[in-house]
């Protein structure tokens, strides 16, 4: 065991993870709330919830519910895009497909990076990657026609 009660939730979770980590829990990824977390936690199928009671956590849970709901939310962008392109659809859709890209590439480091080293610059090159990404389209939005006009100029092609 971990020398934590089982069963202890947030509380066990916050005696393993830093208070600084917390604040921020939707944009982690569960695996990168902590090594010791995801030592004490057993292993669970990743297109599913955590169970509640085996090890799951309230931010892995409040993760995952957050990635199903940005899937919808990109779901009801689409023909919103279509339908009534605009600024309010341009800004929209840039965060959720940069929140969408960050989540998705997030499991390929989880997956298939390993080390203490390479996984702490895999992140960061994530982060990086999604804050230019969101910054790129918020500009292309801004000064250029936008996501919805431009995917709809291709369209036209």
């Amino acid at each position: 065991g971990c020398g934590i009660p089982e069963g202890a939730g947030f509380s066990r979770l916050a005696a393993v993870v830093p208070a600084a980590l917390l604040g921020s829990a939707l944009l982690r990824r569960p695996a990168a709330l902590g090594a010791a977390a995801a030592r004490c936690a057993p292993a669970r199928d990743s297109h599913g919830p955590p169970r509640q009671g085996h090890g799951g956590s309230k931010a892995a849970s409040l993760h995952w519910t957050g990635e199903r709901a940005v899937s919808v939310l990109l779901l009801g962008l689409l023909p919103a895009a279509y339908l009534c392109p605009g600024p309010a659809v341009d800004y929209s859709l840039a965060a959720a497909l940069t929140l969408h890209g960050h989540w998705g590439l997030g499991q390929v480091i989880t997956d298939y990076v390993h080390g203490d080293v390479p996984i702490k610059v895999a992140n960061t090159g994530l982060y990086v990657l999604s804050a230019l990404t969101f910054a790129g389209l918020c500009h292309f939005n801004y000064h250029d026609v936008g996501i919805c006009k431009a995917v709809a100029m291709l369209w036209s092609l």
